[in-house]
């Protein structure tokens, strides 16, 4: 049954076309209303309320051809191995970019309508909607100099030609925040003479024009179609940079939020299972702006869990990231974070300043550039340079290279703490791999990036996966067995309580609770590389009480004596209590 748009839902869309376009607003409503419906989206009359997430829900970030094989298209042979491999384990897939792009993995889009040729066809991406909910970018930020939006700016064809940003290259941009060390304008020309146009990351990636309503209409039309092939998780890429404004930072600009909130009001109408998910690697206070009032982001990723939960297991000292983690904010049910360690993108600095004591955040740098390691850089304002992001593997980055095997519990260890904490977790690829630098990748293409970036011909995955002996292949079967364990467990569902425990610098401890309050998981994480002991009862009244304990991750009971329990190097118990 297909039911109109209520005049609440055109009223509040026309709301916020006001805030942000002025009197042009009941014009651009009244288009909006038209637009409802394109590509058969929408409107269904939904009994219930609209599903959010719950314990089984883990989202793997996957390239398009992150496996592939001769002969078959990349997303079919994907397709394959996640249906072969990860049923149970995650819930949805995140395709980065798989649209045709020029520059930067993906993040440089030329066609944002189309599958790059190389990757398959919208009906292998359907494929894989059948057997895993879908999560799609919508690069909104900026777009390829080779899009036919940016030709027909060069060229003056409406409406391209004002889509993107002419500044005069004299004009003071020195207020402009700058996430990286190239230049903001890039000279270019056009049918009219030569032309200078914003970019904030690169000569490639050219921002385009959010002033302009045009535009807006033009995202809302891709939106829709991404939602009607089985997009149910919106990932709004590098959104903070969006709106423009000369005279401030041009980062996180009141008109930003507003537009983060329009595209999560057209998705409430016409397709309210859909979550936003906003990109924001900035400091956690800006990050979680992004929740707004519950009516903006309903995840963010939990930016500043990666570098803080490195600094705590390369240096066996756990202080940081209890106090972070005490001290964290949850919204409201509406909204959760996306707890996450690795990505295709590095692990960013950011995110731990004000969080990690300078002295501590070069220790961690240190640490990195030793285990072959890249740092990336940010301009600042006078000139300067500081670190901005650590290129490496996640599996790297805590090896161990005298002990690869105790590298690997350490590895482990961290992964549990993403999938304990409270939200929904990530899982990168070369995370469920436990993939090691790919220096071959650095090399050839000098992107520091590309070190977490390797592709698998699928010869080369199976035959890693079939090394019983192999560490990556335990690594694996560890791991997917975690995330199928934790599935069968309602304490870890996003919306349950949650309580962090300090027992000491060595350990990282907190109680989960389930939303009805009927079951709790105690998680501990052995920070260290020695043996550490566990008393109880722990400040938990939950292990007060109980006699004995089931533990999910290795499958045995432990009792509740006053020798307490003996936890290995980087081990990490979750343990349910059980009064028998």
């Amino acid at each position: 049954m297909i039911k109109p748009i209520s005049h609440e839902q055109l009223a509040k869309v026309r709301r916020r076309l006001r805030f942000l376009y002025g009197d042009q607003a009941d014009k651009l409503a009244e288009r909006f209303y038209y637009l409802v419906g394109r590509y058969g989206v929408g409107l269904a009359q939904r009994e219930a309320e609209p599903r959010r997430w719950d314990q089984k829900d883990v989202m793997l970030i996957t390239y398009a051809d992150m496996v592939h094989k001769e002969g078959e298209r990349p997303l079919q042979t994907l397709t394959k191995f996640c249906a072969d491999h990860l049923k149970g384990a995650v819930s949805t897939v995140h395709i980065l970019p798989f649209y045709p792009w020029s520059s930067d993995d993906g993040f440089s889009v030329i066609d944002y309508r189309k599958v790059h040729p190389d990757y398959g066809k919208w009906d292998d991406v359907e494929a894989l909607g059948k057997e895993f909910a879908l999560a799609f970018d919508l690069v909104c930020n900026h777009c390829s100099v080779q899009s036919p939006w940016f030709r027909d700016f060069l060229t003056g064809i409406a409406p391209g030609k004002h889509y993107f940003l002419e500044m005069d290259p004299k004009t003071d941009t020195s207020a402009v925040f700058r996430p990286r060390t190239s230049p903001l304008l890039t000279k270019t020309q056009t049918r009219y003479g030569e032309s200078w146009v914003w970019t904030t990351f690169s000569a490639d990636q050219v921002d385009v024009n959010w002033q302009n309503p045009d535009l807006l209409f033009e995202f809302l039309d891709i939106l829709f179609l991404y939602l009607s092939k089985g997009c149910r998780i919106l990932r709004l890429d590098a959104v903070a940079f969006c709106w423009k404004e000369l005279g401030t930072s041009c980062v996180h600009l009141p008109q930003t939020h507003e537009l983060v909130k329009l595209i999560r009001d057209a998705c409430e109408i016409v397709a309210p299972d859909t979550l936003i998910l906003t990109e924001t690697n900035v400091p956690h206070p800006e990050n979680i702006s992004y929740f707004g009032e519950g009516d903006e982001a309903h995840m963010v990723y939990n930016f500043s869990l990666p570098p803080l939960t490195l600094h705590a297991l390369l240096t066996g000292n756990g202080h940081y990231l209890t106090k972070w983690a005490r001290a964290l904010d949850y919204p409201a049910q509406s909204c959760t974070f996306l707890n996450f360690t690795a990505s295709h993108d590095g692990i960013g600095v950011g995110p731990a300043r004000g969080l990690l004591p300078e002295k501590e955040l070069t220790k961690v740098i240190k640490q990195v550039e030793t285990r072959g390691g890249k740092v990336s850089y940010k301009a600042l304002g006078d000139g300067s340079k500081i670190p901005y992001e650590l290129n490496i593997t996640y599996a790297s980055a805590l090896d161990d290279e005298k002990d690869p095997a105790l590298g690997q519990e350490r590895f482990l260890c961290s992964q549990g703490i993403a999938l304990a904490l409270k939200g929904v977790p990530a899982v990168y690829f070369h995370s469920l791999m436990a993939t090691p630098n790919d220096q071959e990748g650095v090399k050839e293409s000098g992107i520091p990036r590309r070190i977490n970036r390797h592709k698998f011909t699928e010869s080369e995955l199976l035959g890693v996966l079939s090394e019983a002996e192999g560490l990556q292949a335990q690594a694996f079967r560890r791991y997917v067995q975690l995330l199928r364990r934790r599935a069968n467990y309602p304490a870890f569902h996003p919306d349950g309580a949650q309580k962090i425990h300090n027992l000491g610098d060595h350990f990282f401890c907190l109680e989960r609770t389930s939303r009805l309050g009927n079951q709790t998981v105690y998680c501990v994480f052995n920070l260290t590389a020695e043996a550490q002991t566990l008393k109880n009862p722990a400040n938990s009244e939950a292990l007060a009480k109980a006699k004995k304990f089931y533990d999910i991750v290795s499958g045995k009971t432990y009792s509740n004596g006053k020798k307490g329990v003996k936890l290995a190097p980087y081990q990490f118990l979750w343990l349910v209590p059980r009064e028998e």
